[in-house]
């Protein structure tokens, strides 16, 4: 049994042999087998990201331009203050 984690999604996989030599994908992956509970762990979490909107896709504008950051920082220094100096 060998637990892989990569950011926050963990994986299990059961090593059936091992090889002696480097070769294709192909031979490497009828060398092990991930066990059906981290299947079902990974298609719920993709399921979960596919449901929750992720908050970055809100915003449809993207950065501000340079331009706009002048514009917000002269409407910053320009404007009215309710506290008194």
């Amino acid at each position: 049994m060998l637990d892989l984690r990569l950011h926050a999604q963990s994986r299990t996989f059961v090593v059936r042999s091992l090889g002696r030599q480097r070769g294709p994908a192909t031979v490497a992956a009828t060398m092990y087998e991930e066990t059906q509970e981290s299947v079902d762990r990974r298609v719920a979490a993709a399921t979960l990201r596919k449901t929750h909107a992720e908050p970055a896709t809100a915003i449809e504008h993207g950065r501000p331009t340079k331009r706009d950051r002048r514009q917000l920082a002269d409407w910053d220094r320009w404007s009215a203050s309710a506290e008194p100096d």
